[in-house]
């Protein structure tokens, strides 16, 4: 399968979208280096490349086997000629059903990765993935352990 060059910053981002949308695993944790690190939404951590494609196969057989991953926007931030730090906001749809919610809706999140020329290709040291949360501005634990998103705005 050819995939887009990694010829560029943003491109980490472009191939990690087209290994989502072929649910290619494999392909998704090359963009990584062989120690990197993966926080996703929820706070899980990854620390190497090979449990990044793991936890992406799991994803990609029980949680978002039916779900597209679309690239709304990217910015680059050169730290050097050759280092960047690369915000990607994503939208998601089409994730599996669960805990009660049928069909879930869709979903936003900034994905941020921290990459560095490797040779004459890019490569991803750090991502880490948040939700956003519309109207928001911080989340709380109720005593109960319930986690929720609040504005103080309000």
């Amino acid at each position: 399968m050819n995939y887009s060059p990694l010829d560029s910053p943003e491109s980490i981002a472009r191939v990690f979208v087209e290994a989502w949308t072929r649910r290619d695993a494999g392909k998704l944790a090359s963009l990584f280096d062989e120690d990197a690190e993966f926080v996703n939404v929820t706070g899980l951590w990854w620390h190497d490349r090979d449990a990044i494609r793991k936890a992406h196969a799991y994803g990609f057989e029980r949680i978002f086997n039916a779900s597209t991953l679309y690239l709304v926007r990217v910015q680059v931030k050169s730290l050097t000629d050759d280092i960047a730090v690369v915000h990607a906001k994503l939208r998601l749809e089409g994730q599996t059903a669960a805990g009660g919610v049928e069909p879930p809706a869709t979903r936003r999140t900034i994905l941020s990765f921290v990459v560095h020329r490797v040779a004459d290709e890019w490569s991803c040291a750090s991502a880490q993935n948040t939700d956003i949360v519309p109207h928001m501005e911080t989340n709380v634990v109720d005593p109960d352990g319930t986690f929720r998103s609040v504005s103080y705005r309000r």
